[in-house]
């Protein structure tokens, strides 16, 4: 670490294990924030830059800090709690030595102001390997609507661990699972399954294909759709290289076989005239359109009034496939997923996350002409773990306990949701803070900008991304974990109004702490 000192030279300085957090709660003492601003003082956790603006630190200072009363600034003080992540951070320094980019999912090395590692979940607690606690509205990224180890699923799952984990065979419990979900969804006339979201896109692009003999796939930018090659694209593309709005460029990854663009074509979502244009001109050659009905992964954005039905007209009258990507919207927003939710029945649904309540499993639901693609082997549908006993019996008992009462679940989802969304919008207007809160309930996205709505990709790169960041490390520090890389929170029927009631007490003192972000709002023009 450079110190610079009171005649403004630098000299080097070994700093002692915490002396960065402390110097951090120093920063929000005096109206200053960690993240994304020029500074001048640089301290280096492992691999970790952190970048603390303009701040002059003395050695008195130092000593301070290093002493025993300096070090209340590791659990309290003014600027708020920082919590003790030693064992966080050495687990990390470590990882990095032995796994690529020290994380095993990439989007989570971003995470602030490092990546966490956790010990145990509850309810709707995390606890991480410091023993710090959390009101989790991660909550896997989506999977766990019932919570953190729910007693129903786990009871069940360990019943079925006790009878075998994988047979390379049939059993009863698909069976059940699968009359279920035939009743549940409306586009499913028969399923299938597979372990990952991307797995069982693979397979709906498949049928799509053989079932009209088309090569050519519509996918909207800023929908993420899995990691494969043929679909990983725009997902989140820079706008330097993303094109026009109208007709945005295709964006791979390092990588990727640029080949591939010849079969997609990318469009701008929640504009209908633009797909009538283009399968006016190539509809013969189009075998599929595929969407998010709810946009997750670019902001929890909803479809225009009569864009979805507008799409499934075009989609019958053009003989395309309309794919519905409900890998997070099933089983979160309805039982019958976003279809049901909003009323519009593709041809090919793929459901994953919240259907397994925390075990990997991805059904491909639709109609049974197009499945039965699969019946004859005219389609390739295969994988060592498809439809293993442990999944199943997860998928079941989720499905069973969301069934309960007539799914009243929901009605608890939605209406927490909503206290949760309308008490962070109160206080973000008392603050005179701009702020955009959009989606259904059981998930929806905090967007840090004075737009009124949110309908694609580009007005969802509009709103203020690293003043969000920078919110969502100040909640993590007053126990609320959140993603700290965009602004998409999911409930679980686990959380109750006490932890709504908290979470917002955390936001309430976080926010406080935004005056460098409210002087940078009031004086940018409008």
């Amino acid at each position: 670490m450079d110190l610079l000192n009171d005649r403004g030279s630098k000299e080097p300085f070994l700093a002692e294990a915490g002396f960065a957090d402390r110097v951090g709660r120093l920063a929000f003492d005096q109206g200053l924030v960690l993240f994304g601003m020029q500074g001048c003082v640089n301290t280096i956790l492992g691999d970790e830059l952190l970048i603390i603006p303009p701040l002059v630190i003395t050695r008195p200072q130092i000593d301070y800090l290093n002493s025993d009363s300096g070090r209340l600034f590791d659990s309290g003080g003014k600027g708020g709690p920082v919590r003790n992540r030693e064992k966080s951070r050495a687990l990390m320094e470590r990882a990095r030595a032995v796994m690529a980019g020290g994380v095993g999912s990439g989007g989570r090395a971003a995470l602030k102001p490092y990546p966490l590692y956790f010990d145990h979940g509850m309810g709707s607690r995390l606890y991480d390997v410091d023993g710090n606690e959390y009101i989790d509205y991660v909550l896997g990224l989506g999977p766990l609507i019932l919570g953190h180890t729910p007693p129903a699923v786990i009871s069940f799952v360990k019943t079925q661990l006790e009878r075998g984990q994988i047979y390379a065979a049939q059993h009863e419990l698909e069976v059940l699972l699968s009359e279920k979900l035939v009743q549940l969804i409306p586009c499913a006339d028969m399923v299938n399954y597979n372990n990952t979201g991307s797995e069982g896109l693979q397979v709906a692009l498949r049928l799509a294909r053989a079932y009209t003999g088309r090569q050519k796939v519509i996918k909207f930018e800023g929908h993420y759709h899995g990691w494969m090659d043929n679909i990983y694209v725009s997902c989140h593309p820079p706008l330097t290289q993303a094109g026009p709005a109208d007709a945005p460029h295709g964006v791979l990854s390092h990588g990727q076989v640029t080949s591939i663009l010849n079969d997609l074509i990318i469009l701008p979502w929640n504009n209908l005239d633009v797909i009538e244009a283009t399968l006016e001109h190539q509809s013969g050659e189009i075998a599929a359109i595929i969407t998010e009905p709810i946009v997750t992964s670019g902001g929890v954005i909803l479809p225009r009034p009569g864009y979805l039905e507008g799409l499934r007209d075009l989609c019958t009258r053009s003989g395309v496939v309309l794919v519905f990507d409900e890998v997070v919207t099933g089983f979160r927003v309805s039982l019958g997923g976003a279809q049901e939710y909003l009323g519009i029945i593709p041809d090919l649904a793929v459901f994953g996350k919240a259907l397994g309540g925390g075990f990997p499993i991805s059904c491909i639901a639709g109609r049974g002409d197009i499945m039965d693609l699969i019946a004859r082997r005219e389609v390739v549908h295969a994988g060592t773990y498809n439809s293993n006993p442990i999944s199943i019996a997860a998928a079941y008992a989720t499905v069973a306990e969301l069934e309960k009462d007539g799914g009243k679940v929901y009605d608890h989802l939605f209406t927490l949701g909503r206290q949760l969304m309308d008490g962070l919008e109160h206080l973000f207007r008392e603050l005179r803070l701009p702020v955009l809160i959009q989606g259904p309930g059981p998930m929806f996205y905090v967007y840090f900008t004075d737009q009124e709505q949110v309908m694609d990709y580009r007005t969802y790169l509009q709103a203020d991304a690293e003043a969000y960041a920078r919110f969502s490390v100040a909640l993590q520090e007053r126990g609320v974990f959140t993603q700290t890389g965009r602004g998409l929170w999911y409930l679980s029927a686990a959380h109750t109004q006490d932890d709504v009631m908290l979470t917002l007490q955390a936001a309430a003192e976080a926010l406080e702490l935004s005056q460098v972000d409210r002087q940078r709002v009031a004086a940018r023009p409008h």
